[in-house]
């Protein structure tokens, strides 16, 4: 009986071997972007409560466009995905255009709302009990920063168009040294101008927008040049900008599964932030603490979140190829180590859950309250690891429309609706209402299992 879960479930080392050195450049490269945040975070809430609140509910929207872009290429990165592992360069020159051009028109249409909305969105955030004095400041400093990061916007999905393919293609250094090297800018420039050193202004919030932009576009250009300048390794962008021609019946087919997955990003994004703000009816302490918390879970969820990501890849590859077996086998393989690994990264999350919220110059009940809410966020790791490799099974085989359903019903059906009810009709405290929706994931972790078990997601999309 071991022996048979040992075989279904672990691999060999050379398994292992392949499988780290694909995925170790990816969760590096997204450690260190959230890294930057984490610094960013620490540096903000140095200056302030109200700016780092400020900041905080910023994030949360810049978050939504963020996941939005990663929708956007990620339809096409189903077909990229699979095209690369036929081999044909062809169909990945195609995808590329279709990235670009949809990205483009996302990146205009969330630039013009954070624009012309910026008060609107921001107040969605501040609560009518917390004085007056602190709302107006939060507003101010949101305003603020929010009018700097729209500038980032475009190096950001630019960037993110090229990355998808590049990592396609199995080449996960170049994006891992386009993010250290943003980093390195990014933390001397917050340090340069959010608190005015060397001569330079002391432009607190401002100064944080300005380095994170700065940081965006240093990236971008990294992962750019190096596609056009090793053409061998990225044949698909050879004559990629000669016309924008796409086929027809391919256009409709990435629409097709491509439309599901970024309304399923863009809704389960905006659903996120949704129940951040049934949390924030509890007052503007609890977005800090939230804040602090999630600066924290993020930058360590990197490793089950890009493990989920390169089970998209590689399985999608077996597919595109028609290793049908072997694409089942891996993906139960890649399942198990991804919680396993989740529940490795849960265990050094707990011990810094009091630590953590003490580099931040703000009150000791929301330096308490986020300690609370690291512990509740590390317990939960294993179950997020588990949906989202789940999500990335789906995925490698184009069943888009049951990742819909999947993310995109369970936040709205489940998470949502729970939050809603808890912060608004009841008196529940704040720490037993988050845990509640937290842990309401369980109820994800049943679905995804009998959908994965089901082999629904099995499936050739570039066959012909």
């Amino acid at each position: 009986m071991l022996r048979k879960i040992r075989e279904k479930f672990i691999g060999d080392k050379l398994f292992y071997k392949n499988v780290l050195i694909m995925v170790v450049p990816m969760i590096l490269q997204n450690l260190v972007t959230n890294f930057v945040s984490l610094i960013d975070n620490i540096m903000v809430g140095q200056i302030g409560t109200e700016q780092m609140n400020g900041v905080s509910i910023v994030n949360q929207f810049i978050f939504v466009f963020n996941i939005s872009i990663f929708g956007t290429v990620a339809g096409p990165g189903i077909f990229g995905a699979q095209f690369f592992g036929k081999g044909d360069h062809e169909g990945q020159r195609y995808t590329f255009r279709f990235r670009i051009l949809t990205v483009t028109m996302i990146i205009a249409i969330c630039a013009a709302v954070f624009y012309f909305f910026d008060d609107q969105l921001i107040s969605l955030f501040i609560s009518n009990e917390d004085a007056p004095e602190k709302n107006i400041a939060t507003l101010k400093y949101g305003k603020e920063y929010m009018f700097i990061m729209l500038f980032g916007l475009l190096p950001f999905g630019i960037g993110q168009a090229y990355s998808s393919v590049v990592r396609e293609c199995g080449e996960t250094r170049i994006p891992m040294v386009g993010a250290i090297s943003a980093v390195c800018i990014n933390l001397l420039l917050d340090y340069v101008l959010i608190f005015g050193k060397f001569g330079f202004p002391e432009m607190g919030v401002k100064g944080a927008a300005i380095a994170t932009v700065a940081a965006k576009f240093i990236e971008a250009f990294i992962i750019i040049l190096h596609t056009h300048t090793h053409t061998l390794k990225n044949k698909y962008i050879i004559g990629a900008y000669r016309s924008f021609k796409i086929p027809t019946e391919l256009t409709l087919r990435m629409i097709e599964k491509g439309v599901p997955l970024l309304l399923n990003e863009f809704l389960w994004a905006a659903g996120m932030s949704v129940i951040a703000q049934c949390y924030s009816v509890r007052g503007l302490d609890v977005v800090a603490a939230r804040n602090i918390s999630s600066t924290m879970t993020n930058l360590f969820g990197s490793v089950y979140i890009q493990l989920g990501a390169c089970i998209g890849i590689i399985v999608g590859a077996k597919l595109g190829a028609n290793k049908i077996k072997e694409a089942r086998i891996i993906d139960n393989k890649l399942l198990f180590f991804s919680v396993a690994a989740a529940i490795a990264v849960a265990a050094m999350v707990l011990p810094l859950a009091k630590i953590f919220p003490q580099f931040y110059q703000t009150e000791d009940n929301i330096r308490d309250l986020a300690s609370y809410m690291i512990i509740i966020q590390a317990l939960a790791m294993p179950l997020w690891s588990y949906t989202n490799a789940c999500y990335f099974t789906l995925r490698s085989g184009g069943k888009t429309g049951i990742t819909f359903l999947f993310d995109f019903g369970y936040t709205f059906l489940v998470m949502i609706p729970l939050a809603f009810l808890l912060a608004y009709f009841t008196q529940m405290n704040i720490r037993l209402l988050f845990a509640v929706v937290t842990f309401s994931e369980l109820i994800k972790v049943v679905i995804g299992y009998f959908m994965v078990k089901s082999d629904v997601w099995i499936n050739n999309i570039v066959d012909n």
